[in-house]
């Protein structure tokens, strides 16, 4: 069987048929393709139809692509272009058995958006959110029934990332949680369950990734391009943080951070970086902007300037970036399993899976040897005496009872 006829075979077993997607933009579009190729009738929904076109051009270029790529046939690329049909109006929802928005990171806004779309579907269509950090139990508040609410959170690009975090909320029925798992399963992801807090897994335990290398800048230690570098050659990142922060964007970065930080009542932890606000403020948002952290041509390729020049640095330096950049990951990551934020094959599956992580941290906690994870973090504290580098409670009990992750 060819790999084309295979990904036209829908898991007979998928709960939803009827997908409606709230928002247009690259999140939405790429949800709509998902589900689109899995086999499901779309609907894309959006206010303006200016967007609604640029979106159906947009997945055209894609599946164009893709046929010269040789990873879809032209029929193929009909077929999941006739499963999405392109709305403006909301009640156009309504024979949906899911919906998920994607749209703006404003909770007022889903709130409302939620609360009109509920009169218009039937009483066990799922309303899901693709928020990357706000609280689900906050915006099922706003539905009748809170408990077909749950948060179904993306990664870009939705296409081709496997990782979707599925989040219940409070109110959210064990039905509810079931069917989304089973749908996403369906549609060839790998679903994660994170428990209903700032970030869940990945934007939680993904912070120190950036706010530690801009830490290591702002203490005048490395620039930009070393800490990248020290990243991708020592640790087998595909992208350096102040790379990533570029391509994400420093606007959108900057507010993750600034909604984890707020939510988790000023941790320390996740404490956002001046530099990346001023670079925020100034428009320096990264690739989209043409300038960043690095200065990119119109292809998005970094422009070489002295800047951009990796120091001429030892080795022992990198390498002491790398580290204090790894052993703060590993410890949120320890932090997130010590609190229930999700199982621990669930974190190191978010983490490789959702970010592209070269290893699973608890996994490379493993390797490194727990007591290395809490002798480098004790080492942090002891230079700063900042709350921000206190070990996890989780890493120094199996230290003590010589345990391990996985």
């Amino acid at each position: 069987m060819s790999e084309n006829q295979k990904s036209k075979i829908v898991n007979p077993q998928s709960p939803i048929k009827f997908v409606g997607v709230i928002g247009s933009g690259t999140m939405g579009s790429g949800i709509a393709q998902v589900a689109a190729t899995a086999g499901c009738t779309v609907k894309l929904y959006d206010t303006n139809q200016a967007v609604l076109d640029k979106a159906k051009l947009a997945l055209e270029k894609i599946l164009s692509r893709l046929i010269e790529k040789g990873r879809i046939d032209s029929e193929e690329k009909n077929r999941i272009q006739s499963n999405i049909s392109y709305v403006n109006n909301l009640k156009d929802l309504a024979d949906s058995n899911l919906t998920i928005e994607a749209i703006i990171e404003n909770i007022d806004i889903k709130k409302k958006v939620f609360s009109e779309l509920e009169s218009y579907v039937s009483n066990d269509c799922i309303i899901a959110s693709n928020t990357s950090s706000l609280s689900i139990a906050s915006i099922a508040s706003a539905l009748k029934n809170p408990k077909r609410c749950v948060g179904i959170h993306f990664f870009n690009p939705a296409p081709l990332m496997k990782l979707v975090e599925v989040i219940p909320a409070i109110q959210t029925s064990y039905e509810t949680l079931e069917k989304s798992i089973d749908t996403i399963s369906s549609w060839n992801k790998t679903a994660a369950v994170a428990k209903d807090t700032p970030g869940f897994i990945v934007n939680r335990v993904a912070r120190p990734f950036y706010g530690e290398a801009l830490r290591i800048y702002e203490e005048g230690i490395a620039n930009f391009a070393t800490i990248d570098s020290a990243m991708k050659d020592i640790g087998g990142f595909r992208m350096g943080p102040f790379e990533l922060m570029d391509f994400i964007g420093n606007d959108v970065n900057y507010t993750v951070t600034e909604t984890v930080f707020t939510a988790f009542y000023f941790d320390p932890r996740y404490k956002p970086s001046f530099t990346q606000k001023r670079f925020a403020e100034a428009g320096y948002l990264g690739r989209k902007s043409g300038i960043g952290y690095y200065e990119y041509d119109k292809s998005g390729k970094i422009i070489e300037s002295e800047d951009v020049t990796v120091s001429a640095v030892e080795t022992s330096l990198k390498q002491q970036i790398f580290n204090r950049i790894l052993v703060m990951l590993i410890n949120e990551a320890a932090d997130a399993l010590f609190l229930n934020i999700a199982s621990a094959k669930d974190i190191d599956n978010a983490m490789t899976k959702g970010v592209n992580y070269p290893k699973g941290l608890l996994a490379w906690a493993d390797e490194k040897g727990i007591n290395w994870c809490v002798d480098q973090m004790d080492a942090l504290y002891n230079e700063y005496h900042e709350d921000r580098y206190r070990c996890s409670p989780l890493l120094r009990k199996m230290n003590l009872q010589g345990l391990r992750f996985l």
